[in-house]
């Protein structure tokens, strides 16, 4: 007997059963569509994620893409980190008779140095080279263009040195070197191209202003008043600061509050000479932001010019100095006395914050080795030499500025480096 089909239909058990039998299997067919859904969610999230944790290297590489470049450096290279290698070949790269514009207190040769090795040593990266330097390239790149060196004697020097690595291949009626008080001009009159050097050793206005008479000990310094000089420094296309020698008084630094005249010691108050250094560059770093247009212009700032006072220091005589002093420090781990850990730290921490790019010409390490490349005695002396000096030429030496040419032609080899290779 066969079962009746509508018996099926009249049963409500088997209605329900099916019914739920239904529900099940539609139940799994879309909870695996929908778990395959989440899952298709969950990594597109997850990897919505590692794209905002790992930065794309080729859109970093555009973003810091900054003026004046026109390649980038070797991967892992840090220039500022080698060694000194003696060079007859390609050291020095011009003559001291050759250049006029250097002033006597830089003449080694002329005042009687005897020794040249000092001119022959080249700075060797650890991992790379630096790019040779082309004066008729940074020429056409200064073309229509106005490089300013803002600082003291020490950026002065820098700053002939570079004018002596150019000038060569200008003919003698296309160039003039002119003074105007806190300001000195050399011009590529070719190229429509100034390379300048301003007086302010302490970039901020101070009593030491006068860029001949300077020589005070009881240094003030004027807060808030970076455009006193800064006026000067407007338009400029590539500007390399510097600032430290004359923060190192050995006392707390007098700050003025309000102005210089009228105002007499009313308003002054002293402090830390890290402090002090640290408002002078933010008051330079605020100055940069507002006045500097990151897509055109480039700002550097050069470290610490390290003086060598003291001969035991590098395993010298107790008593001795730079004087006669012929060869380099060996020990690539010397660091000196004279310059301060504290003050580079104030520089990072400064310049992590700005909003424009500031290039720090890290030039410290590399000369703390370069006790033999000072003027020590063979320079012009403003004030002669007395019988008890020149008995002890020690003790008139002076282990603070460099011979040119010299040391502070590398830090312009690394000022070209940075400035087209960042």
């Amino acid at each position: 007997m066969k079962p009746n089909p509508s018996s099926f239909r009249k049963n409500p058990f088997f209605s329900y059963l099916l019914t739920l039998s239904f529900i099940v299997l539609f139940g799994f067919l879309y909870f695996e569509d929908f778990s395959c859904l989440f899952r298709q969610q969950q990594q597109q999230t997850q990897s919505n994620f590692q794209q905002q944790q790992i930065p794309n290297p080729q859109k970093e590489k555009e973003y810091i893409r900054l003026p004046f470049a026109v390649g980038d450096d070797q991967n892992g290279c840090d220039v500022f980190k080698g060694r000194w290698v003696y060079d007859e070949e390609t050291r020095p790269q011009y003559a001291e008779s050759s250049c006029p514009y250097i002033q006597p207190q830089l003449t080694c040769e002329r005042y009687g140095r005897p020794d040249r090795e000092y001119q022959h040593w080249r700075w060797q990266p650890r991992r790379c080279d630096l790019p040779s330097f082309n004066a008729t390239f940074m020429l056409e790149k200064l073309r229509g263009k106005r490089m300013l060196y803002v600082g003291d004697s020490l950026n002065r020097g820098q700053y002939v040195s570079m004018v002596c690595l150019l000038h060569s291949i200008i003919p003698e009626n296309a160039k003039s070197f002119k003074t105007f008080d806190s300001l000195t001009v050399f011009t590529a009159k070719d190229y429509n191209a100034t390379i300048e050097f301003y007086w302010a050793p302490f970039l901020l206005e101070s009593n030491s202003d006068n860029a001949i008479v300077h020589r005070v000990t009881d240094r003030i310094v004027r807060a808030g008043s970076i455009n006193k000089h800064g006026q000067h420094w407007e338009g400029a296309d590539i500007l390399v600061f510097n600032t430290y020698l004359w923060w190192m008084t050995g006392t707390r630094m007098k700050i003025l509050r309000g102005p210089f005249k009228g105002n007499g010691t009313k308003d002054i108050r002293a402090l830390e000479t890290e402090d002090a250094y640290r408002l002078a560059l933010r008051s330079m770093l605020r100055w940069v932001e507002k006045h500097m247009d990151p897509q055109k212009t480039r700002v550097f700032f050069t470290t610490m010019s390290p003086s060598h006072e003291k001969s035991a220091e590098w395993g010298g005589e107790p008593d001795g100095n730079c004087y006669n002093q012929t060869t380099p420090i060996d020990d690539l781990t010397y660091w000196g006395f004279g310059s301060s850990k504290s003050i580079m730290r104030i520089i990072g921490e400064v310049f992590r914050k700005s909003n424009v790019p500031i290039t720090a010409l890290n030039i410290t390490q590399l000369s703390e080795y370069r006790k033999d490349a000072h003027t020590s005695i063979y320079k012009k002396q403003w004030n002669p030499p007395k019988p008890e000096q020149l008995a002890n030429p020690k003790s008139y030496s002076d282990c603070v500025h460099w011979c040119l040419p010299g040391l502070q032609d590398t830090w312009n080899e690394l000022l070209y480096a940075k400035l087209f290779y960042p």
